[in-house]
């Protein structure tokens, strides 16, 4: 008999809740937020840190005998769901998410996967893998980058995020997997839609790689990542969500038009009640995902595309409705909707569109194409 879904928050999970919050809205104010994306460098050095080693939650996914905190998916989703409601600009989802889950794909007992899973833990190093933000769970893998057979590799991966915050890249080639030290990368900047997780091309001409797995269990760890990776994204798009949700009501309620609060017109109170709606359910498909992935749930790779589907087009609508409902201020640069819109935007094309996932659901449920 299958166990039932636990979609409520624990307390351990409401304290960390908590814990993220407290520091987001000290030292990650929208205010704030927006000053580094006008540099063209939004990356938080110090906020990362903190985040990672004194919350520890940059080890949640790694077990503790690899000095993690041996948690699991759930608390994680609580994290991005906070990062995603502050639009944080730190590489945790793929560091912390995607990275890691690429190592525990591969031999954990290996001195060169475990050294970089403890650092990562300890918050002392930054990981990303070098693959398109935009490779999805089910799709095919590339093969961009070719091991010339000394060790040296060559090639060059497109659509990288975070990889100006990496110290270390995680690359797949033709012989496995290898990993590479951020200096001996070309990273060319990207044109990014969302400025809080810049985009780049990272070009390899005879880089020295250590090599982790073999190119079978690449494929494999990057497969399994992908998939927790996109079931965790849903809990940073319920975050956004939730953001703009309660940025917007709260402007309706102060805003009076023909002396009267906006948010008491009966149009208006329609399309929030849908919203809320849409929010609430978009909540329990991401806890739902997070779930699945955290107990192994056979049925995980159907949940986690159920929750793409949906929680991608809540985060944009909801985004979009800020951004309108807020009126001309909420077109302005210096109102931080726009950002908002523009990660909503940016994680509807990550790790798989939503047209992607409807057809992963498609296939699951051996529904027929039209």
């Amino acid at each position: 008999m299958t166990a039932p879904v636990d979609l409520l928050y624990s307390e351990t999970e409401e304290e960390l809740r908590s814990a993220v919050r407290s520091l987001l809205a000290d030292r990650c104010a929208p205010a704030d937020v927006l000053a580094r994306a006008e540099t063209g460098d939004p990356y938080d050095a110090a906020l990362s840190r903190t985040l990672g080693a004194d919350i520890g939650a940059a080890g949640l996914l790694v077990p503790e005998k690899l000095g993690g905190a041996g948690a699991g998916h759930r608390e994680a989703a609580v994290v991005l769901e906070e990062l995603g409601r502050a639009v944080a600009p730190v590489p945790y989802l793929t560091g912390s998410v995607l990275a890691v889950e690429i190592l525990l794909g591969c031999d954990t007992t290996a001195p060169d996967t475990a050294a970089l899973l403890r650092e990562i833990a300890a918050g002392r190093l930054t990981c990303v893998p070098a693959v398109p933000l935009t490779l999805a769970p089910g799709a095919p893998l590339p093969h961009p980058v070719h091991d010339t057979g000394d060790g040296l590799l060559t090639g060059t991966v497109t659509s990288v995020a975070d990889a100006r915050a990496a110290d270390v890249l995680l690359v797949l080639a033709d012989t496995g997997l290898h990993a590479v030290p951020a200096e001996a990368l070309t990273l060319t900047p990207a044109v990014p839609l969302d400025l809080t997780r810049p985009l780049a091309r990272v070009t390899l001409d005879g880089a020295p790689g250590t090599r982790l797995a073999d190119a079978a269990t690449a494929r494999a760890a990057l497969a399994g990542a992908l998939l927790s990776a996109a079931g965790l994204l849903a809990s940073e798009q319920l975050g956004i969500a939730e953001w703009c949700l309660t940025e917007t009501v709260t402007h309706l309620r102060a805003r009076h038009q023909f002396n009267r609060p906006l948010g008491s017109f009966q149009a208006l109170k329609h399309r929030l009640a849908r919203l809320w709606l849409d929010v609430a359910s978009a909540r329990a498909a991401a806890r739902a995902a997070a779930d699945a992935l955290a107990t192994g749930a056979p049925d995980a790779p159907l949940t986690v595309a159920v929750a793409q589907a949906h929680c991608s087009g809540v985060a944009v609508r909801a985004a979009e409705e800020c951004v309108q409902l807020h009126g001309g201020i909420g077109m302005t640069w210096e109102h931080p909707a726009h950002l908002y819109l523009k990660r909503a935007k940016a994680d509807s094309l990550a790790l798989g569109t939503t047209g992607h996932h409807r057809g992963l659901v498609a296939d699951f449920a051996e529904l027929p194409a039209p």
